[in-house]
């Protein structure tokens, strides 16, 4: 029934505390750190981030009188300013005695922005951020990809804590405890976690390998691959995700595909 109807199950759970609501597929490149001590500091109500957008039209945006925040569009048509709702919200659980009058929008949801609105015309200290650095929205494949680049671009370094049989380590390479590179080629930025086996196999650059994770006789690059999952005989992996657990082996005995695949994957042979 929308994000303020899943707020208002919370109210017990937060009591008399501050809280931050953070939808779960945003990634900010700095953290909230620096927001929140914003929030504390001036004892706002609640804070909003927003960040300028190309579309505003597929978000929450805020309104402008000069500087001041004046209000609050879900999804306009003809968005008042190009500052989209991040997703990140810093609250009192003053909240609350809101949440309650709300009722359904067009879409029939509780909004947050219609929460935000009435506090804003109750008179609540609403205070507002801009988001510095990027602000993705995880949502799909192809963003998490994205998402990964970007974090594997900044982040990786090389660090050796497996096990290198015949293998080639290039760049930036972080190999957890536990693996064993046998007979592979390994090209950064790269991440491959712990106990995982990478045996005659490339894993090129924008790749992440998660924990526990199998790759034999394979080819995986700009991909992720999840933790406990199994790529094997697999001439040539790119863009693509792997779920947890999930195994991709190639059938030796007939050339036929078997798929078994999870709610709203998507698959390109």
């Amino acid at each position: 029934m929308g994000i303020a109807h899943a707020l208002s199950l919370c109210r017990d759970f937060v009591g008399g505390e501050r809280f931050i609501l953070y939808l779960g597929d945003n990634l900010l490149q700095h953290g909230v750190r620096g927001y929140l001590e914003r929030f504390v500091r001036e004892d706002f109500d609640v804070q909003v981030l927003l960040k300028a957008v190309e579309d505003p039209t597929k978000f929450g945006v805020a309104r402008f009188e000069g500087e001041r925040l004046a209000g609050f569009v879900e999804k306009p048509k003809v968005p008042p300013s190009k500052y989209a709702l991040v997703g990140v919200y810093f609250f009192k659980p003053t909240v609350f005695d809101v949440l309650k009058d709300l009722k359904p929008s067009w879409r029939g949801e509780l909004e947050i922005t219609d929460a935000l609105q009435l506090m804003l015309e109750r008179g609540y200290r609403v205070g507002y951020s801009f988001v510095e650095g990027w602000w993705l929205d995880t949502g799909k494949k192809d963003d998490i990809l994205y998402a990964n680049s970007l974090i594997l671009d900044e982040h990786a370094r090389r660090s050796v804590q497996g096990e290198i049989i015949e293998s080639r380590v290039e760049g930036r390479v972080e190999v957890g405890e536990g693996s064993r590179l046998v007979k592979s080629v390994v090209r950064g930025p790269v991440v491959i976690g712990k106990g995982c086996i990478i045996e005659g196999s490339y894993i090129g650059p924008y790749t992440s390998v998660g924990d526990n994770s199998k790759i034999l006789n394979s080819s995986i690059e700009y991909s992720i691959i999840m933790s406990g999952a199994t790529v094997e005989g697999v001439d040539r992996l790119e863009e693509s995700l792997v779920g947890k657990n999930a195994k991709v082996l190639k059938n030796t005995v007939r050339n036929s595909i078997k798929l078994h695949i999870g709610d709203y994957s998507e698959i390109e042979l």
